[in-house]
Formats: structure tokens, C-alpha cells, sequence
């Protein structure tokens, strides 16, 4: 699903092998502001489909990627990990999300989190 100008909501469908392939497929340029190479991001969106069954289920017009998760991590070691990569992908999550946040604070959210949103500003 994408978001237009003005709260309209569309449903899309990408002929891709795998939903993070379809980032790049359609030429989503959400974060641009940060990386201008959208298959760096499908790349790191692949790695989650793997390691956690992550799904993409929502891009916006405005930099928004909304995952669904199967499988979050189950541990503390992992959680931080995977907080740190989530940092990496998106710093923006923390810098003006959550600017308080610490890494391990955020982790303890991922130990639970079955959707995962990132925004780039």
C-alpha cells in the first residue's frame, strides 16, 4: 500500500520474486534524503525477510516503510543487534523519533514488536 497527498491510500502490486525486491522494482525513492540507492535498502529489507520473516506491507510518498515481522527476535543479544542495524538503516527512527532512546531501550521494544515502521526525513 502507498499514502498520496491527502490521506488516500492505494493498493499496489510489484511483479517481484520477493516483496523487498519490489522497493527497488517500482523506483520507491523514500529515503532519499539518506541513501539515494533504494536497492542498498531492498538489500537490507531482504536480510530481515530471511532472518525474521519481515514483510513489506506500506511505503508513503513521504519516506515511510512499514514491515510486518513473523518471527522478532527472541533475545536480548539479538534484539540489540538487530537495534543497532535498524539504527544504520534508519537513523532518523532515533535522532527524531525517539531522540532519548538508547540502543538497549529500543531493543527491549523489538523482543515484542511484530511491525517495525521506519520514516526518513
Amino acid at each position: 500500500m502507498t499514502a498520496r497527498a491527502g490521506g488516500e491510500v492505494r493498493l499496489g502490486l510489484v511483479a517481484t520474486r520477493r516483496g523487498a525486491d519490489a522497493l527497488a522494482a517500482m523506483g520507491w525513492g523514500g529515503p532519499a534524503n539518506y541513501v539515494n540507492d533504494v536497492a542498498k535498502v531492498s538489500a537490507v529489507v531482504r536480510s530481515w525477510e530471511d532472518r525474521f520473516g519481515a514483510r513489506v506491507i506500506y511505503l508513503g510518498d513521504h519516506s515511510t516503510l512499514i514491515l510486518t515481522v513473523a518471527a522478532p527476535p527472541t533475545d536480548i543479544a539479538t534484539a540489540e543487534l538487530v537495534a543497532a542495524e535498524h539504527f544504520a538503516f534508519c537513523p532518523d527512527n532515533y535522532w527524531q523519533g525517539a531522540p532519548d532512546e538508547t540502543v538497549a531501550g529500543y531493543a527491549m521494544k523489538l523482543l515484542s514488536e511484530r511491525i517495525w515502521r521506519f520514516w526518513w526525513d
